[in-house]
């Protein structure tokens, strides 16, 4: 029975006509095991992965090894991107089974959804060191009948286990901030995991790490030299390597060689919008308008932007991956691009429109405000409901049933922050707002996946920060603007109740968590707005976005403008909404100067 066909996920659909009798994610597939008495299959993977598709056409399409699965077991396909919990929630059983992590990601569980083996890309046949991924299949399903009662055991031991990882990140609290130079120590550990040979962190496979580069940004904002050029370094490391492409400007998932010589050709959403947000605040201008032409030429579907694009083509009636951004310009002009993945997430879209508003910032060519406000006015439409919740994604204006990840709310509460505070938009800083306030009442564990939950492994939250940053420190970070634009503090302490209990991690993983360390850093900054109300460009416009300090809003906005964010609630624009000249507002930690309409004498405020 096909069962995918009418999936949004084009990853479940180009499994749909398989041999394999796959279910999507659902309680319909878990309720058929038990019925059966059999052991599932969830095979975890996402459209634009190399690998899950090399799996896929070597093994999910081979009629004997399809028949073994169907006859042994019950097969479940998830998309890893429209399911990112339950993506998390079979990663941390993955890894408490000592399984090196990737996808595809295949987990034999049981009924109740509790894993009892944990394998990624395996080949149909016997290869070097590695089991055919048929022979697993008997393997796991003899156990499954002949030794039931050791299979239940180790359940029950994992199920343990991961339950304890659970308690041990909700215990590692702490109720103070971190110092300057905690966050300087942690700087110092990152800029010690530098390859001063080839540049980027470690030694393969490399990836390209934007939240921690952010924090070192950050750093450097407030007054480490070193930190930035660190930060500089690898920046301009990523760009001359084989990990962008310099054609169409973005860059590629990872490298799986030290010198970055050997990528993988995936170009995704949330790792550009990232490295667009941290070129656009180093000032690597020209690097930063090569992401915003390849997302608005490549990525762009419709109204908004899809996940990714493809590492394979069809070159000369082959599947080759790669082979397009070996051509040049001339040779890729008569061939089909890789395709794009339509699907349009949510909090990844959050994510452009935050670094498009810090591209607007730093003038990178290219418009990227307005393409970032059409997108804006385009999610707000059609992501956010009439209650301020959101959905996890949509395709083909078909929205997804999946439950909203907290990177949905937290990705796209800053984005439309952020974007409004550059454009002066009071409508989508009051948005953001919504979505933050929705969260604080309905609490973080909003992404809970029922039959997860069902499951009694509790609600686990992926903090990995690789390549992009999670849905706490994206909601720290919006929660942090807000308490500056709005006048609240309790929006400082939202963040602080977001970052502390991950504040111990992260200083120990600081290129594994890079975007909860720049979310402290911010958080532990002394809190500065610097408010410009008159001729949007100006000397004394100028001198205002050419502060950069951490912690520091700045704001440029013309008279109607601050009328209507005034108008909107937001506190730090009242009495400043007429001014007779351009006139400028700077305070920090509540006390403020006097307000000065000469450009010298902003920066001589800003100097203290």
């Amino acid at each position: 029975m096909n069962r995918l066909d009418g999936s949004i996920s084009p990853y479940l659909q180009s499994h749909a006509d398989q041999p394999v009798d796959w279910y999507p994610w659902g309680e319909e597939a878990f309720a058929e095991a038990a019925r059966r008495d059999v052991p599932v299959l969830i095979s975890i993977g996402y459209q634009t992965c190399h690998w899950c598709h090399v799996m896929s056409r070597e093994t999910f399409s081979d009629p004997r090894i399809a028949e073994s699965i169907n006859k042994r077991m019950v097969a479940i396909k998830v998309d890893r991107e429209e399911h990112p919990d339950v993506d998390a929630a079979y990663t941390a059983q993955a890894i408490a089974f000592g399984t090196t992590v990737g996808w595809p990601l295949n987990i034999f569980a049981n009924a109740e959804g509790i894993a009892i083996f944990a394998t990624t890309y395996l080949p149909p046949v016997p290869r070097m060191n590695q089991q055919a991924f048929g022979d697993v299949v008997v393997s796991i399903s003899r156990a499954w009948t002949k030794k039931r009662s050791e299979v239940r055991a180790g359940t029950r031991e994992l199920k343990l286990a991961v339950q304890e990882a659970a308690l041990v990140n909700a215990r590692t609290g702490v109720s103070k901030f971190p110092s300057r130079e905690t966050l300087g120590g942690a700087a110092q550990d990152l800029g010690a995991l530098e390859d001063t040979t080839y540049g980027g962190f470690g030694t393969g496979p490399k990836f390209p790490v934007a939240p921690a580069l952010r924090f070192l940004l950050g750093r450097e904002a407030a007054g480490d030299e070193e930190a930035g050029r660190v930060a500089r370094r690898t920046l301009s490391n990523y760009a001359m390597s084989a990990l962008r492409d310099p054609l169409e400007g973005g860059f590629f998932r990872y490298a799986t060689n030290r010198d970055f010589s050997s990528p993988h050709y995936e170009r995704m959403l949330d790792d550009n919008a990232s490295l667009l947000s941290v070129y656009s605040r180093a000032g690597m201008v020209d690097i930063a308008a090569g992401i915003v032409t390849f997302l608005r030429d490549q990525l762009l579907v419709g109204e908004a932007f899809g996940s990714g694009q493809h590492s394979e083509s069809i070159l000369a009636g082959e599947v080759n991956e790669g082979g397009y951004y070996a051509l040049d310009a001339a040779g890729r002009n008569t061939v089909e691009p890789p395709p794009v993945d339509g699907k349009i997430i949510t909090g990844w879209n959050g994510l452009a429109l935050e670094a498009l508003a810090q591209a607007h910032r730093a003038g990178v060519p290219g418009d990227p405000g307005a393409l970032g406000s059409d997108i804006a006015t385009w999610l707000i439409a059609h992501h956010i409901k009439d209650d301020h919740s959101v959905i996890r994604l949509s395709r083909d204006g078909r929205a997804s049933s999946a439950v909203a990840s907290l990177g949905d709310y937290g990705g796209l509460a800053l984005g439309l922050i952020e974007l409004g505070m550059a454009l002066g938009r009071a409508d989508f800083v009051r948005h953001g707002q919504m979505l933050v306030d929705f969260v604080k009442k309905r609490g973080i564990d909003i992404d809970q996946d029922p039959i997860l939950g069902a499951s009694g492994l509790g609600w686990t939250p992926d903090i990995a920060e690789g390549s992009a940053p999670s849905g706490h420190s994206l909601l720290a970070l919006a929660s942090i603007r807000l308490a500056s634009v709005c006048g609240d503090d309790t929006y400082r302490e939202y963040a602080w109740f977001l970052l502390s209990p991950l504040m111990k991690q992260a200083l120990s993983r600081p290129t594994g968590m890079g975007g909860v360390l720049a979310a402290l850093s911010e958080l532990t900054s002394t809190p500065r707005q610097v408010i410009v109300v008159g001729e949007e460009e100006s000397p004394l416009s100028h001198t205002a976005r050419e502060h950069h300090r951490e912690g520091t809003l700045v704001m440029c906005v013309n008279t109607s403008q601050a009328q209507e964010f005034l108008d909107a609630g937001f506190s730090i624009f009242e009495g400043r909404t007429t001014p007779e000249v351009s006139t400028a507002y700077v305070c920090t930690e509540g006390v403020c100067e006097l307000p000065v309409s000469d450009a010298v004498a902003l920066a001589e405020q800003l100097a203290r």
